[in-house]
């Protein structure tokens, strides 16, 4: 009687394997990378400074748009923003039709992820909606609220600075 046998396969570590798998993790994360950066673009948008120093915490900001119009953003918070606290957001703009408004809350010395947040029209130039900065390691952490409006004539906008104290 003939007996057959089995290939003779090494019993170690299953090093292809473990390889193929630290490469597809690895792939994905670059394409996340990738992906974050290309939503974060603001290439297509055309910038507008802020009117003057305001406290997003207190008073609604505002920023006129060239010779187009204005927009103001309100913040409606008691007292001051805190990190990942609901946010209620209104943006008011006048002077240019707005098909869509965006929200972002962006680190101004970091990197935090994307924290964008879509409005919905509540009437004419008056978009309404919610929002919520991030948790960070600092005690005071710089944020940004970039306003981004689409238009006919391309995407517009304008930023806002304010700073969350950790509680």
């Amino acid at each position: 009687m003939k007996m057959i046998s089995k290939p003779a396969y090494p019993a170690g570590f299953p090093t292809l394997r473990v390889l193929i798998l630290v490469t597809g993790l690895a792939l994905a994360a670059c394409a996340w990378y990738a992906f974050s950066h290309w939503l974060h673009s603001d290439s297509e948008v055309t910038w507008f400074p802020p009117a003057a120093s305001c406290n997003l915490h207190t008073s609604p900001c505002s920023a006129t748009l060239g010779d187009k119009g204005r927009v103001t953003l309100h913040v409606q918070v008691n007292g001051r923003i805190d990190a990942l606290e609901v946010l209620p957001l209104e943006v008011e703009v006048e002077g240019v039709k707005a098909t869509q408004v965006d929200v972002d809350f962006v680190g101004r010395d970091m990197d935090l992820g994307l924290h964008r947040f879509a409005l919905s029209a509540s009437a004419p130039g008056h978009f309404q909606g919610q929002g919520q900065v991030g948790m960070c390691t600092q005690a005071v952490m710089p944020w940004r609220a970039r306003v981004i409006l689409e238009t006919a004539e391309g995407k517009m906008g304008s930023w806002f600075d304010f700073d969350v104290i950790r509680s």
